[in-house]
């Protein structure tokens, strides 16, 4: 499939939970009007509504399946078609929208539409963390309680002014951890932390409503970027958090950046796992990165990914 109107068949799953969940109507309408064959719609509220939803979309055979909501409903969706010749549609409904913004996918959700509509099909690769999906970041640390500080009310509220509350408001709590990267392909030597306020290993280019994981990150370049961000003085954090945007923290004399395949995060006391704004592990962590794993449809004037062919050639794990 080249673009969306060569599908046989599309469904669509809308997380009607999701912050622009509302509009799920009027996006389903757009798109058969635009020539997407639409022939099944399914409206979700948990992710088990998610869970289930999905496999009957894929049991049913639809080549293109079209899924609205935030980042954490769009991984999960990810993970359920990593592999397979199912292309991916996206409608960003929810409220950062990071993955749309690191493939080019409009956020309004009209111009969405039509980029399912008219777009191009490509292949991106995706993290795994113990087994479990993650397009764009998965991280322990500060984020963690970031994550569980942004209530669906704040998020509905502000918008992705939300993650800016939440992140103060988690900051004045935060406890600095110990932790260990181990390196299984033997590309960097194992690292030793004592004192950390996160570590973060980064599929994608954004995350957290608009940062930037590294000025070369990208979800096609088959590698992982990791970083470890040393606790610290609050005027640290401040000169770290002023370059997020960019990317550039990454050369912050308290940040450490590099690159690999795979990394095994190991902490004293397991940790929780944020993936994409959703705790879904625990240290200790796998870390892996599935190759050209998920077609998925973008703007022609996407310039974020390339279709080179099947992928998933590293997953499952030999």
């Amino acid at each position: 499939m080249k673009a969306a109107r060569d599908a046989r068949s599309a469904a669509v799953v809308i997380n009607a939970g999701s912050r622009r969940g509302a509009a799920h109507e009027l996006a389903v309408d757009t798109m058969r009007k635009a020539g997407v064959p639409v022939s099944s719609v399914h409206h979700v509220r948990s992710g088990a509504d998610l869970a289930g939803a999905l496999d009957r979309v894929l049991a049913d055979g639809h080549d293109l399946v079209v899924v609205g909501g935030g980042d954490g409903t769009v991984s999960y969706a990810a993970g359920r078609v990593a592999g397979t010749n199912v292309v991916l549609g996206v409608l960003p409904l929810g409220t950062a929208n990071d993955f749309a913004r690191t493939l080019e996918i409009p956020n309004n959700l009209a111009d969405a539409c039509a980029a399912v509509a008219d777009g191009k099909v490509v292949d991106i690769d995706l993290g795994r963390a113990n087994g479990e999906p993650f397009l764009n970041v998965a991280s322990v640390g500060l984020s963690v309680a970031v994550t569980e500080a942004l209530s669906p009310r704040l998020k509905r509220l502000l918008g992705p002014l939300a993650y800016g509350i939440a992140t103060l408001r988690a900051y004045t709590g935060h406890k600095a951890f110990r932790a260990r990267l181990e390196f299984p392909d033997g590309d960097h030597e194992t690292m030793e932390f004592d004192n950390l306020l996160q570590v973060a290993v980064g599929n994608g280019r954004h995350y957290g409503g608009g940062n930037t994981v590294s000025p070369t990150a990208g979800i096609d370049d088959h590698t992982l970027d990791i970083y470890a961000i040393l606790a610290g003085p609050l005027r640290e954090h401040v000169s770290i958090a002023r370059l997020l945007k960019d990317g550039s923290f990454i050369e912050h004399d308290r940040v450490y950046h590099l690159t690999s395949r795979a990394v095994r995060l190991v902490t004293e006391q397991p940790l929780p796992v944020n993936l994409d704004g959703e705790i879904a592990t625990t240290t200790p962590t796998d870390f892996t990165v599935q190759r050209n794993a998920v077609h998925v449809v973008v703007p022609q004037s996407s310039t974020s990914a390339l279709f080179d062919g099947p992928g998933a050639a590293n997953w499952p794990p030999t």
